[in-house]
């Protein structure tokens, strides 16, 4: 079942990225990722989800959303990522986790991070090299943005306009077109691990006030600049030298390593 990887703020843009069971491709057919798109349209619907962008790939998924009222995001996760897990084993006769533990929530600074991080959503699988164009994805939130859908969308654009500074939907089409084509024209379009592993990227001020906003939940956590980029990264230890075996399955979070920090 989906859990919340434990750092959510009420008011935040969180990019959420969650990777099938053991990075398996069971999300390789399109009737599977229209029924993750299926599900994602009911959690807008029965919970406000306010989506600014996706993408549906063979073995993980990406959302971009802003938290509005408490609880939405991790209700919402629960219910698209179990009825998407229980139609499929239900399908195919299958048993045991679809999904990976827990999904990953990056908060993402409503800057130029936000314009980054929504044209690298979208660029996912020209990364991967299966497409030389988003718009040759059917599965993802360029083409929505681009072209909206009359019946069943997914993307709220007008909060999307708002957090982008764009007047119209026209201006909002046209940048996003711009911001997709410079990425591929200049040659930047690499994985950029802020995005997908870190707590939170932006600037030094958004980091700073995401970790003091955490409290407790954000001790052995840094934050690391590149480039005049900032993070708040996930703190990484290596499991098997310190615990016996019995104990190296632990996760981090259950663990605290007293001398690291004190």
């Amino acid at each position: 079942m989906a859990r919340a990887n434990r750092h959510h703020l009420p008011g935040y843009v969180w990019h959420i990225t969650h990777r099938c069971h053991k990075k398996e491709f069971l999300l390789k057919f399109e009737k599977d990722k229209n029924r993750w798109m299926k599900w994602l349209f009911e959690a807008k619907k029965r919970f406000g989800l306010a989506v600014l962008n996706y993408a549906v790939t063979s073995n993980h998924i990406h959302l971009l959303v802003i938290d509005g009222k408490e609880n939405v995001i991790p209700k919402s996760m629960q219910l698209i990522a179990g009825r998407t897990g229980r139609e499929y084993n239900l399908r195919k006769s299958r048993k045991g986790a679809f999904w990976e533990d827990r999904y990953h929530a990056t908060a993402v600074n409503t800057d130029d991070h936000l314009i980054r991080c929504l044209a690298y959503i979208d660029l996912n699988m020209v990364r991967a090299g299966v497409v030389q164009h988003p718009s040759e994805w059917m599965h993802g939130g360029y083409n929505e943005i681009q072209n909206p859908k009359q019946r069943y969308s997914l993307i709220n654009r007008q909060v999307l306009s708002g957090l982008l500074g764009v007047k119209d939907d026209a201006q909002l089409r046209e940048s996003h077109r711009q911001w997709v084509e410079e990425i591929l024209k200049n040659g930047s379009n690499k994985r950029d691990a802020k995005w997908s592993e870190s707590i939170a990227a932006g600037d030094k001020e958004f980091v700073s006030e995401v970790k003091t906003k955490l409290g407790a939940k954000a001790i052995g956590r840094k934050s690391v600049e590149d480039n005049g980029d900032y993070e708040l990264r996930e703190f990484q230890i290596p499991y098997n030298p310190l615990f016996t075996p019995e104990k190296c399955a632990l996760r981090s979070e259950n663990s605290f390593f007293w001398d690291l920090y004190y």
